[in-house]
C-alpha cells in the first residue's frame, strides 16, 4: 500500500463509514458521490497511484507538442461529522480499470482497514420496468443476512436476485470475503433511459443515504437536476416512440396503392 496509495494527511476519525463511487448504469453512484462532495466541507485524504491500474493508450498534443500521459483520478476524501453520526470517508474513482480490478477494490479497503471503517457503502442503478414519469424506488442489499434485516427500518425494496455491475458491486464481494459488513443502494432507472444520467434515481438514493450515514444535506439543486433530467428523458422517450411508429407503420393511402398493383398483376 505504501507505494500505491499518497496519504496527505492522518486524521483522526470517529468510528468512520466510506462510501466508494465510479461510473456506472445512470452515473448514479457519481452523481451522489460528486453531490456529497460539493455539499459537505470534505479535505482531502489521499490519492491512489492510478499507474498501478490503468495502461494509457494514447497521448493529447497541444500546440504541436506532446503532453503527459494522464490517468483517471482515484481520490479519498474525509468529513468529521458536526452532528453526533459517525464521520465518512469518501472515495471517487474517475474510471473503472478494464483489468485489475479486483485489486483496486483491496486496495480501496486497505484504506477502510486504516481506519477502521465500521460499514461500506456503494450506490448503483436497478434497471426496472419503471417509467419515467413514475418516483423511483430504491433497492438494498447487504453483505449478510444480518444486514439485510436492518435494512428493513428504510423501507427499502429487496430482490432475492440481482446483479450490480462493475466496481459498485465488486467492492461489496471483497468486502464481503474480507469480513466486512457492506450496503449497496441501487436507484431504479428506465430500460429505455439507462444510458442517461438519472438524478431521479440518485435523488431518490442520495436521501436514503443521508439518513444511514446521520448528515445533513440541501438536497434543492440535486431536486432541480432530476426535473430537468426528466424532461430530457421525455423528449427522449417521444422521439422513440415517433421513429417507432415511422418504422413500425406505413400510411394508408400507400398501403392502398401497393394493393392495386396487386390487383393488376
Amino acid at each position: 500500500m505504501k507505494n500505491i496509495i499518497k496519504f496527505h494527511g492522518r486524521p483522526r476519525l470517529r468510528t468512520p463509514n466510506m462510501l466508494a463511487a465510479w461510473p456506472g448504469i445512470g452515473n448514479v453512484a457519481m452523481i451522489i458521490a460528486n453531490y456529497l462532495n460539493n455539499q459537505l466541507p470534505f479535505k482531502e485524504l489521499g490519492i491512489i497511484e492510478a499507474s498501478q491500474f490503468f495502461d494509457p493508450i494514447g497521448v493529447l498534443v497541444k500546440d504541436n507538442v506532446v503532453e503527459s500521459p494522464q490517468f483517471p483520478q482515484s481520490q479519498f476524501y474525509y468529513y468529521k461529522n458536526e452532528g453526533d453520526g459517525s464521520d465518512l470517508i469518501l472515495f471517487i474513482g474517475d474510471d473503472q480499470p478494464s483489468t485489475k480490478g479486483y485489486d483496486l477494490a483491496n486496495c480501496v479497503l486497505d484504506v477502510a482497514d486504516k481506519f477502521q471503517v465500521r460499514r461500506i457503502y456503494t450506490c448503483a442503478a436497478a434497471i426496472t420496468r419503471i417509467h419515467h414519469t413514475e418516483p423511483p424506488k430504491v433497492w438494498g442489499v447487504a453483505t449478510s443476512h444480518l444486514m439485510t434485516r436492518d435494512l428493513r427500518k428504510y423501507h427499502l425494496e429487496q430482490s432475492s436476485n440481482l446483479q450490480i455491475a462493475g466496481l459498485n458491486g465488486l467492492l461489496l464481494g471483497v468486502a464481503k470475503e474480507r469480513g466486512m459488513d457492506g450496503v449497496c443502494l441501487l436507484g431504479e432507472v428506465p430500460v429505455y433511459a439507462s444510458r442517461m444520467p438519472n438524478p431521479m434515481a440518485a435523488l431518490a438514493v442520495v436521501k436514503i443515504l443521508a439518513t444511514m450515514l446521520e448528515i445533513h444535506l440541501d438536497f434543492g439543486d440535486l431536486a432541480k437536476m432530476a426535473i430537468e433530467a426528466g424532461e430530457r428523458i421525455k423528449q427522449v422517450a417521444a422521439q422513440a416512440m415517433e421513429e417507432y411508429i415511422d418504422y413500425f407503420t406505413e400510411p394508408i393511402w400507400e398501403r392502398g396503392d401497393e394493393e392495386d398493383e396487386e390487383e393488376e398483376d
